[in-house]
């Protein structure tokens, strides 16, 4: 996470500003991704409604970001956290190495 979380106390285990912290993880995250990048050519082209663009996008982010919380509070269920971790990191990583040797293409 990109902000530290503060404990209120070792024995609660409550965490103060965890919704400030993921929702800034999530900007930085999705900057300059495709879905943003697409979204500015949309809006680029003077014959769009540019209200429309704004609707689509942020309804198509609100869509898939439900769509995460299910998925992911059901795969906790049947697969630890860390093991979910592990599947994304390399995940992530696979796509990087894909984008690197399709761009020598």
């Amino acid at each position: 996470m990109i902000f530290q979380r503060d404990r209120v106390s070792p024995d609660q285990g409550e965490i103060k500003n965890e919704p400030l912290a993921n929702f800034c993880d999530r900007v930085f995250a999705e900057l300059g991704d495709k879905t943003q990048l697409a979204t500015l050519l949309f809006a680029a082209d003077k014959s769009t409604n540019k209200v429309g663009v704004f609707a689509a996008s942020a309804g198509v982010l609100v869509l898939s970001s439900l769509i995460a919380v299910l998925v992911g509070s059901q795969l906790s269920a049947y697969i630890p956290p860390r093991a979910l971790k592990l599947v994304a990191g390399v995940g992530f990583i696979g796509i990087g190495i894909w984008v690197l040797i399709d761009l020598r293409a």
